[in-house]
């Protein structure tokens, strides 16, 4: 079995992360997180890797997101997939999509506010990923600790001390 999680470096993306690791620790699973970075400066600016008039450094941009992942999750495998193309938010989920279907997931997790909201933009992440009924998905909403005796919390995550 494996956990994937999508993961772009926002707070839900870490939380999920270190849910799925949790998880995986209890159950002794691997964790394997996916990116998909386009070339795209305002897909970086809208995710927060850059800021406005910032040059975009792509390599760069990856280099953090696996650093963060290597800070959050040191057992973790790190997938990334390099758009070198400039194609449409929708076309970038559906992307992220079949990079989790290539680790062939047991369960996905995935921080979103709003999978499951009857209103759900088309090109989110999340509907895409959590429409494909080839595996689970376990959706975190909230950075805290999961409520199960059996779960071990993050040595650092809650108490805002992760890298």
């Amino acid at each position: 079995m494996t956990f994937v999680v999508p993961f772009d470096g926002s707070k839900l993306a870490d939380t999920s992360l270190v849910r799925a690791v949790e998880f995986a620790t209890a159950l002794e699973e691997d964790v394997t997180a996916v990116t998909v970075v386009p070339e795209r400066k305002r897909y970086a600016r809208e995710k927060g890797w850059i800021e406005e008039g910032e040059p975009y450094d792509v390599e760069e941009v990856i280099e953090t997101l696996r650093t963060r992942v290597n800070g959050l999750a040191p057992t973790a495998t790190f997938d990334c997939e390099r758009i070198r193309e400039f194609p449409p938010e929708a076309q970038i989920a559906e992307r992220i999509e079949r990079l989790v279907r290539d680790h062939d997931p047991s369960v996905v997790f995935l921080g979103s506010e709003n999978v499951g909201r009857v209103v759900t933009p088309l090109t989110s992440v999340g509907v895409h990923v959590a429409g494909d009924r080839s595996y689970d998905v376990y959706v975190v909403r909230q950075p805290h600790p999961v409520a199960i005796d059996a779960i071990e919390p993050h040595a650092d995550f809650y108490s805002g001390e992760a890298p």
